[in-house]
């Protein structure tokens, strides 16, 4: 019996090891299962990648790319081209008729016009607006076909700094504005609502702010600006020309009585004031002996 015995209690002890020994791994195939499951919800779902597919994207990675910096480095010049320029003619309505057609075969226009008439000259001011590559030509056929050149000032304002840093603030802020239009529609309290919507008002204001300065500097690059004067010197008359010393020395004496007479009576217009002065030198006499006997 008691060589059984023993048999059978190694066996048992056997078994419950086993036994033991299997809930672990049974456990430990679980927590395996469970974390490959939850990698599987994470992880994509895989494709399938035609073999074509695959060669074409490796020729597409293998042809050089130029890099976003190379294509953004690319920067146009933007120049403003202003110039004024003054001419003496012999006659103003015929140089007139000349600027027209000067204007018309540069393809530019006249954006403003003045004219002046006085006892000793004429003169008709022009503002011009000509395109950027016609500006020379311009100037040098008023330069060469209608009259003497008085003065002439040409100026070249390189602004291609400015409209770089303009352009570059405004892609940011429609970055931003669209950032903000996103939380808008996620937005859940009023406050946040309000404070977004008075972000997107402020950068709106900006944007059209930008927007309007590039398009002016595009206008003025575009199209240069000439401010041109005709000038013409009225011939004097016989009578004016012909004065002598003592006429002038007869009209310079009568000038000058003429503003003493004009001095005296404004003297004379102040007799209210010279009265009112006596008067009240009497009165601040008689108030300080009046003190003094006191």
């Amino acid at each position: 019996m008691k060589k059984l015995f023993i048999p059978l209690f190694l066996l048992i002890l056997i078994n419950c090891n086993k036994s033991g020994n299997q809930h672990v791994v049974k456990s430990d195939l679980l927590e395996i299962i469970s974390e490959d499951k939850a990698m599987s919800y994470n992880a994509p779902p895989a494709q399938e990648i035609p073999v074509e597919a695959m060669v074409s994207a490796k020729a597409v990675n293998t042809e050089p790319k130029s890099s976003p910096s190379q294509s953004n480095n690319i920067i146009v010049k933007k120049v403003i081209k202003n110039g004024d320029l003054d001419i003496q003619v012999g006659d103003i309505k015929k140089a007139h008729q000349q600027v027209n057609e000067i204007v018309k075969s540069n393809n530019a226009y006249i954006q403003t016009e003045r004219f002046n008439n006085t006892d000793i000259d004429e003169k008709q001011f022009f503002t011009i607006r000509v395109p950027h590559k016609n500006f020379d030509g311009l100037i040098n056929s008023f330069s060469n076909g209608i009259g003497s050149v008085l003065s002439k000032n040409i100026a070249s304002d390189d602004v291609t700094e400015e409209y770089t840093d303009v352009s570059i603030k405004l892609a940011n802020k429609k970055i931003y504005l669209e950032k903000y239009r996103d939380m808008l529609r996620s937005a859940k309290t009023t406050k946040d609502i309000l404070e977004i919507q008075e972000n997107i008002r402020e950068l709106e204001d900006e944007i059209d702010v930008a927007e309007g300065r590039l398009r002016f500097i595009d206008d003025r690059v575009n199209y240069s600006t000439l401010n041109l004067m005709l000038y013409k010197e009225k011939v004097r008359s016989s009578a004016t020309s012909k004065i002598g010393f003592g006429n002038r020395f007869g009209d310079s004496f009568t000038k000058g009585w003429n503003s003493f007479v004009a001095f005296f009576l404004g003297i004379i217009s102040l007799w209210p004031f010279f009265l009112l002065i006596p008067i009240i030198i009497l009165i601040w006499k008689k108030w300080r002996n009046r003190k003094k006997k006191e």
